[in-house]
């Protein structure tokens, strides 16, 4: 892909700042992170573990509401966080916010959800200028979901789209000192390019608050561009497909699953990087 720059938290709420509210909500892990970004500030946040998503998203942006002094006819845009995560949180997600945005007539903007963690974590720790960051989250089979970025003047560089890949081939594609943000397998990721003698920092994303935020900030200024989704064509980004079988196809040969078929139709960015 063609790199490009995720501003600085401060610099989306500039670009929002004439626009109407905007929603921002993540449900891509089992913390609902949710905000409203209006005039250039943050008007509201919230933030908070949760058993079921499709069971607390409608309190949850109420009592959001509230806190703004908003109702759900002044928001002007849904920014929702399209993953990669759980598959079953980021279909309540992005149906809830597809639902809300059709029945108020408010625009759709989906953000990348590790977009959302890097920018969140840069915010919180404001990591050195020039530094690698990677976001590194389980896949299971001994994978891992990433994206790659660096920080620049003006925020963060991204340099990779999200990707499945091996964690070892992902060490081994490290070649300098590194931040690692994400789950146990960063820490993992972490051990294995420390051990080739690079300096490495780890951030949990579970300590980072400002999901919510940045998702919304994200979407405000993308909203802010004219750049909005259409809700018939917004996806969730789950890298790889939920596990299924075909029957052989001219497409599919071996009527493989569609994770294999992922691997032959979309080649791991990496190999641009």
């Amino acid at each position: 892909m063609t790199s490009r720059v995720l501003c600085r938290v401060n610099r989306l709420l500039e670009q929002a700042a004439a626009t109407r509210p905007v929603l921002g909500l993540d449900t891509s892990t089992s913390i609902a992170s949710l905000a409203i970004v209006a005039g250039g500030k943050v008007v509201a946040s919230l933030e908070r573990p949760v058993s079921s998503h499709g069971a607390a998203l409608p309190g949850a942006i109420e009592e959001l509401l509230a806190a703004a002094g908003l109702k759900i006819a002044d928001v002007g845009a849904i920014a929702v966080g399209t993953g990669p995560g759980s598959f079953t949180g980021l279909r309540i997600g992005l149906s809830y916010a597809k639902g809300l945005a059709m029945a108020t007539g408010c625009a759709l903007v989906g953000v990348p959800g590790f977009d959302a963690i890097a920018s969140a974590a840069h915010e919180r720790h404001n990591i050195s200028p020039e530094r690698l960051v990677g976001v590194v989250v389980d896949a299971r089979k001994g994978e891992v979901y990433t994206a790659l970025y660096r920080v620049v003047a003006d925020g963060l560089e991204k340099l990779s789209e999200e990707s499945v890949i091996a964690l070892e081939h992902l060490a081994s594609r490290i070649a300098e000192d590194v931040t690692f943000i994400g789950d146990d397998r960063a820490k993992d990721a972490a051990a294995l390019v420390q051990s080739q003698g690079y300096r490495v920092a780890v951030f949990n994303t579970g300590e980072l608050d400002l999901r919510g935020i940045c998702v919304a900030a994200l979407g405000g200024a993308r909203f802010a561009r004219g750049e909005t989704d259409r809700a018939a064509s917004l996806e969730p980004r789950y890298i790889r497909t939920p596990e299924a079988t075909f029957k052989p196809t001219s497409k599919n040969p071996a009527g493989m699953s569609t994770e294999g078929v992922w691997s032959i139709e979309r080649k791991n960015s990496f190999g641009s990087i």
